[in-house]
């Protein structure tokens, strides 16, 4: 099968009314679909794919730290697990995704925390073949990211899924924890 992304685009000298921003996450969303139904012909399973997306955000997560803090120079260091959710979600999300999501779901020892994202702009567009909607985490690539950052500012962490616009939840969560004592 062949599909074609058709755009009534012009292009002139004048003011463009294009968001250039609005342009490139699009352009992202579409790029980053194709990779993931590339993968899946490649591996033609689902949680190889899924480990495969880790492994390529926990690249992308260990090389983006050093891209936000340049960018980010009033940020402290974070020593506590808290400080590195709120910076995660205010800045780093708005950052590379262009959206904030929540923090919630403290554990007690605050070792452990839900993301919750109201919009993934990753899955915009997005469509799960039925095949996949019970073993592929479509966005799995943003678990290895938040793994792969917070392991170059010296906190290893564990980051999964737990529910998914994409499998039919009203919002995407992620959830983030310290391995046992870790601090």
């Amino acid at each position: 099968q062949h599909y074609f992304i058709q755009s009534n685009l012009r292009m002139s000298r004048g003011r463009s009314n294009l968001d250039s921003k609005r342009v490139s996450s699009e352009l992202f969303t579409l790029t980053y679909g194709c990779m993931v139904a590339q993968l899946l012909k490649d591996y033609d399973n689902p949680y190889e794919v899924n480990k495969q997306l880790d492994k390529m955000g926990y690249n992308i997560g260990v090389r983006l730290i050093e891209d936000f803090l340049a960018h980010s120079p009033s940020t402290k260091r974070c020593t506590q697990l808290e400080e590195a959710a709120d910076v995660i979600a205010k800045q780093g999300f708005r950052m590379f995704l262009g959206t904030v999501p929540e923090i919630k779901n403290w554990s007690d020892a605050k070792d452990e925390f839900s993301i919750i994202l109201t919009e993934n702009p990753l899955a915009e567009f997005v469509e799960l073949p039925p095949t996949c909607t019970d073993s592929l985490w479509y966005s799995n690539i943003i678990c290895g990211v938040l793994r792969g950052a917070l392991e170059m500012i010296q906190m290893e962490v564990k980051v999964w899924f737990l529910q998914d616009t994409l499998r039919g939840s009203e919002t995407t969560i992620l959830e983030d924890s310290l391995p046992a004592g870790e601090d």
